[in-house]
C-alpha cells in the first residue's frame, strides 16, 4: 500500500515536470532577453582612399593636406570610417606606376592623384579594375587625354593667362619683354604658354623662352632670363619650376624682375604675384567628389570640374625687394598678401 502510494506521487511529479517543459517550449519565442543584452550594432562602413602626389612641393602638399582634412570632416559628418594614405611619386613615372598598382592591389575605393602626370598614370593603372580616379589640379584635362573615361573625373585649375599678363601691364605699362619659364615635361604648361605667346603677340610685346626639367636647369634658365634683361617672368602651374622656386626667387628679386606664376604656392615661396585658384579649396572640393564617386558611383558626374580663380596673391617681401607698387591689383580682384616661407 505504501509502495503504491509512492509510485503515484512519483508519476504525478513527472507529469507536472512534463507540463512545465511543454509550456516553456510554447512560450519560448516570447521569453524576454536577459537584462543587459542587446542586438549587435551594424559595422561602420569603411572607405579606402589613396592620395598620390606627383612630387613633394608646396602646391601639391597644400592640396593633399586639404583633401585629407576634408575626408576627416566627411567621416565625422557621415558616421563612416575613411582610411587614406598620402604618398609621393617623387616626380618619377615608375614610382607613380608602383603607387597606382599598389592602390589597385589594396582594393581602394577611390584614387586621388594630384597633378597631371599622376592623374594620367592613375587612370592607366585603373583601366582594368575601373576603380574611380578623381584627380586634383589638372590644368588641361582635354590635352592630358583625361576626358571621355567613365571612371575618371576631377578638378581643374586652368589659368586665366591673359588676365595675369594684364596684371603685368597694369603694374608696368612700359613692359617690353616677358620671360617665359616652364618645363617641356609638364602637360599643365603647354596651353597657358601658348595662350601667353598669342596674347603677348597681340599686344606687341616680345617674349624670351627658357625651359628646364631639373632644379639645376631651372636655376640656369632663370639666370639666362636675368641676363636677357626681361621686364617680368611668367610661369604657369608648372610643378618642375614650383619645386625650384625657393632656389631662384632671390636672384630674380636682386635683378628687380617680378615673377608672375600660376599658383599662390609659388608666391609663398618667393615669387611676386599670381591670380588663380585657392588650392585649399581645390583639395576640399576634390575630396568631396572622391567620396561621392566611392560611395555613389560615377554616374551623373561631370568629366571634370573647373574651379573659379580670381584670387590675387602678392608676396609683400618680394614686392619690397624689387621696389614694386602693387596697389593697382586691389581693383582687379580679391587680393591676399603673403610673405616668403619654405612650406
Amino acid at each position: 500500500m505504501k509502495k503504491h502510494t509512492m509510485m503515484k506521487k512519483l508519476s504525478a511529479l513527472i507529469s507536472a515536470a512534463a507540463m512545465l517543459f511543454a509550456l516553456a517550449a510554447c512560450s519560448g519565442g516570447n521569453t524576454p532577453a536577459p537584462s543587459g543584452s542587446q542586438s549587435p550594432e551594424p559595422e561602420t562602413k569603411t572607405v579606402k582612399v589613396a592620395i598620390i602626389k606627383l612630387m613633394d612641393h608646396a602646391s601639391l602638399d597644400e592640396i593633399a593636406n586639404a583633401a585629407a582634412a576634408q575626408l576627416d570632416a566627411i567621416a565625422a559628418k557621415e558616421g563612416v570610417k575613411i582610411e587614406y594614405e598620402i604618398t609621393s611619386g617623387q616626380g618619377d613615372q615608375s614610382i607613380l606606376k608602383q603607387l597606382g598598382d599598389q592602390a589597385i592591389a589594396d582594393k581602394v575605393d577611390v584614387i586621388i592623384p594630384i597633378a597631371t602626370p599622376a592623374a594620367q598614370v592613375a587612370a592607366l593603372c585603373a583601366e582594368e579594375s575601373k576603380t574611380p580616379v578623381v584627380y586634383a589640379a589638372v590644368s588641361d584635362p582635354v590635352a592630358a587625354k583625361l576626358t571621355g573615361i567613365d571612371y575618371v573625373t576631377g578638378t581643374s585649375d586652368a589659368l586665366n593667362t591673359p588676365f595675369i599678363i594684364d596684371m603685368m601691364l597694369a603694374q608696368n605699362p612700359e613692359m617690353k619683354n616677358v620671360g617665359l619659364l616652364y618645363s617641356l615635361s609638364e602637360t599643365n604648361s603647354a596651353a597657358p604658354i601658348a595662350e601667353a605667346k598669342a596674347y603677348l603677340n597681340s599686344k606687341g610685346i616680345a617674349f624670351t623662352e627658357q625651359t628646364a626639367n631639373t632644379n639645376d636647369e631651372v636655376v640656369a634658365a632663370a639666370a639666362a632670363l636675368v641676363a636677357a634683361g626681361v621686364d617680368a617672368i611668367f610661369t604657369p602651374t608648372d610643378n618642375v619650376i614650383m619645386s625650384a622656386e625657393l632656389a631662384i626667387y632671390e636672384s630674380l628679386a636682386d635683378a628687380g624682375i617680378p615673377h608672375y606664376t600660376g599658383a599662390d604656392s609659388f608666391v609663398r615661396n618667393g615669387a611676386f604675384a599670381t591670380c588663380g585658384v585657392n588650392y585649399t579649396d581645390l583639395g576640399a572640393k576634390t575630396a568631396d567628389l572622391a567620396y561621392e564617386a566611392a560611395t555613389k558611383g560615377m554616374d551623373g558626374m561631370e568629366e571634370f570640374y573647373l574651379l573659379d580663380g580670381g584670387i590675387i596673391t602678392v608676396n609683400t617681401e618680394t614686392a619690397a625687394a624689387i621696389g614694386a607698387d602693387y596697389s593697382m591689383f586691389d581693383s582687379m580682384g580679391t587680393m591676399v598678401e603673403v610673405t616668403t616661407s619654405a612650406d
